[in-house]
């Protein structure tokens, strides 16, 4: 009978293993280098921000920067404004492009001096600043708001002059400001979506991005004549399929990819889904966001405004197409619950209000409280059913795996690692229809990690040494 129960034991035992699927994960074998996550509060959403009201300003923050109980974001997105007086920094048309301009400073700059100085409190390093439009004098259609093209760039002459070097003077200076004022931009962009046509701040660039190749190198030798260390990006086209197919062949072709430090997209028309080939620049999905409600839903029907919908974005995203960074439209705006485009928002029922989170918002913290800029993903061998798995190592040596399972089964997953890696303790975290962020079991024993992932779920572990 004693032989027979350690035969019953250890038949179930094989059972139970057998139903766990192996990966391996390698920290030795290094790929793209993360710098980060984040959002913007253009437009004056970061007015908006600093004047509700300061219990709301707490909860909101913490939940968008805190990296013990929110989504710890670590880049943030600022615009760059050229339109009239209070919008931008050069409000006026000094004449001509060789004429002393008259630059405005108000150090607010529509809420974003206030925001930035709070997303740095929280440890936020990265600032992106980027312009939708030069001023409307600088270009071929004479307004910031109509569609045109930078004056004296390639097919584009205007009877007022050459706009490019003084361009570049302005976008410069804007990052001065803010250096006077204690923040370092760290890297800087000069277009917006300039394959699409708006009814506010815009700029064209032509489908081989002629503009972009010409102007790139005279920003650069600006920036460098400045004495700045601020990296250019381009050229935050609408979507990956613009920027995969045309811009990126252009910039490689044209030579201006040495003169760059990121490449970067958006991903309203198209999704990164596969690496982009040519250049080994860090890419950055830029902005992104959905249509319909904001609303706290996790899953239902598989809807763009839903959280397991942008839990498998980022997972294609980090995982497939290798980006570095990807950036959410806005994250924090005052009973606006009619649009899905941000990700904290406040409960329009009961007093006093309070904040509440999307479930997008969700989607994101998974990946973005544990996976610090800095961190590199690194391999993780073998595959499990409808599960994305991507793999990191921080720079404190911690390991972060994060799994997504699309499949409508659980899957139970079993880690090993090599053996530049043994882990000694494991954490484990769980959002999926039942669960926000919750702890959830992480087996560990003889160095392997199991931990099992539910249906529409995802799950994020990490382990140390």
């Amino acid at each position: 009978m004693k032989q027979l129960s350690k035969l019953v034991v250890a038949s179930h035992l094989a059972a139970l293993v057998t139903g766990q699927t192996p990966l391996t994960v390698t920290v030795g074998t290094k790929f793209q280098k993360i710098d980060g996550f984040g959002f913007s509060q253009a437009f004056g959403r970061a007015r908006e921000f600093q004047q509700a009201p300061s219990s709301i300003q707490k909860q909101a923050l913490d939940y968008l920067f805190n990296i013990s109980t929110g989504a710890g974001f670590s880049i943030i997105r600022n615009r760059i404004g050229s339109g009239g007086s209070g919008d931008s920094i050069l409000p006026t048309d000094p004449g001509s492009p060789s004429s002393d301009p008259a630059y405005e400073w108000d150090d607010d700059d529509r809420g974003q001096v206030w925001f930035t100085e709070q997303a740095v409190s929280y440890g936020v390093k990265t600032i992106y600043a980027d312009a939708w439009s030069a001023p409307g004098f600088m270009k071929t259609s004479g307004d910031e708001a109509t569609p045109g093209y930078l004056c004296g760039t390639p097919g584009h002459t205007c009877s007022s002059g050459d706009w490019r070097q003084a361009y570049a003077d302005f976008l410069v200076k804007y990052v001065q400001l803010y250096a006077d004022a204690g923040y370092e931009i760290t890297h800087l962009g000069f277009l917006n979506e300039p394959d699409y046509e708006v009814s506010y701040s815009q700029m064209q660039i032509s489908d081989d991005a002629a503009e972009a190749v010409d102007f790139i190198p005279i920003l650069n030798e600006t920036i460098q004549a400045a004495g700045l260390n601020t990296k250019v990006t381009c050229c935050d086209a609408v979507g990956w399929g613009t920027t995969i197919n045309q811009y990126v062949p252009a910039l490689v072709e044209g030579g201006s990819t040495k003169y760059l430090d990121v490449i970067t997209s958006h991903s309203y028309s198209a999704d990164a889904t596969a690496p982009i080939t040519g250049t080994s620049l860090p890419k950055w999905n830029t902005e992104a966001g959905p249509s319909g409600e904001f609303t706290a839903t996790w899953y239902a029907s598989g809807a763009a405004n839903e959280g397991f919908t942008w839990a498998d974005k980022l997972a294609v995203a980090m995982v497939e197409a290798e980006l570095s960074a990807y950036l959410f439209w806005e994250g924090f705006e005052v009973q606006e619950t009619q649009s899905a485009m941000h990700l904290v928002d406040t409960n329009p029922d009961g007093e006093p209000k309070t904040v509440v989170t999307s479930g997008i918002f969700w989607a994101f913290a998974m990946w973005s409280r544990h996976i610090r800029p800095g961190a590199y993903r690194i391999a993780a061998s073998g595959s499990v059913s409808d599960v994305i798995t991507g793999a990191f190592v921080n720079a404190d040596g911690s390991v972060v795996v994060i799994f997504t399972n699309r499949g409508s089964s659980a899957q139970s997953v079993r880690l090993s690692f090599g053996s530049e890696f043994t882990p000694g303790a494991a954490d484990a975290w769980v959002t999926s229809n039942s669960a926000t962020f919750a702890p959830t079991d992480a087996s560990l024993s003889g160095g392997e990690v199991t931990v099992d992932v539910p249906s529409k779920g995802v799950v994020t572990v990490k382990l140390t040494e």
